[in-house]
């Protein structure tokens, strides 16, 4: 009787741990803002992170001007895409969301498949026809898609692989919600195939079942960093 008694209060103390780990996160703010600064010297270290004294907090710590100039998609993927997070905007900090603009060339202007290890991303379409999707995780790879037209709004959830083609014949302009101030990006293709130094070719060979001439071509390639 006392062995069960004993084996109950472990597993309920197990359980009782388990379930505190799980509802932990981070905590939310206690305080307006926290706007980043380099030089620690001169910072007041609130929730975890370096900050300037609130007192010292001024407009241009809050401001980014910009977001209306197209960029250049003469590139070997036909896009680009301008960031705004903390580093641009260091009040940023702490408040868990960012934005870009993404430009597209005409027909076949792409922003390669890619995730995002800590943001869901909200996509809406200001200018053009772009092809957008994610892939689901290794449960069923199931590919969700759709044709996106001005006014337009899509979500890739966190960590997905995703991406969006334009599939008109003119430029196409998008602006993106991000739900980190640093969301990250993984471009499937530079970190698989232009990683520093290489993987080795055995390893993608046999993950992609290719030949291996085909994976050190590949390899050789110069990939193009869009963001």
């Amino acid at each position: 009787m006392m062995k069960r008694l004993q084996l109950f209060v472990a597993a309920f103390a197990i359980l009782a741990s388990s379930s505190l780990l799980a509802s932990a996160s981070d905590p939310s703010p206690l305080q307006d803002f926290c706007v980043a600064i380099n030089d620690t010297k001169n910072g007041v270290f609130v929730n975890g992170k370096f900050c300037k004294d609130p007192k010292l907090a001024n407009a241009e710590d809050f401001f980014y001007s910009g977001l209306n100039i197209p960029r250049n998609t003469s590139n070997p993927v036909g896009s680009t895409v301008t960031p705004v997070n903390v580093a641009q905007i260091p009040g940023l900090n702490t408040l868990g969301i960012s934005i870009v603009r993404i430009d597209y060339a005409p027909y076949g202007g792409l922003n390669p498949p890619h995730t995002h290890p800590r943001a869901t991303e909200i996509l809406v379409v200001l200018e053009g026809t772009l092809y957008v999707g994610f892939v689901t995780s290794n449960t069923d790879n199931r590919l969700i898609t759709k044709v996106l037209n001005p006014g337009d709004v899509f979500v890739f959830p966190v960590g997905l692989i995703h991406f969006q083609f334009n599939i008109g014949n003119t430029k196409a302009v998008a602006f993106a919600g991000l739900s980190s101030q640093n969301p990250g990006v993984i471009t499937i293709a530079n970190a698989v195939f232009g990683s520093n130094p290489p993987i080795n070719p055995d390893v993608l060979t046999k993950a992609f079942q290719l030949d291996k001439n085909i994976v050190t071509y590949l390899q050789s390639k110069f990939w193009w960093d869009n963001n």
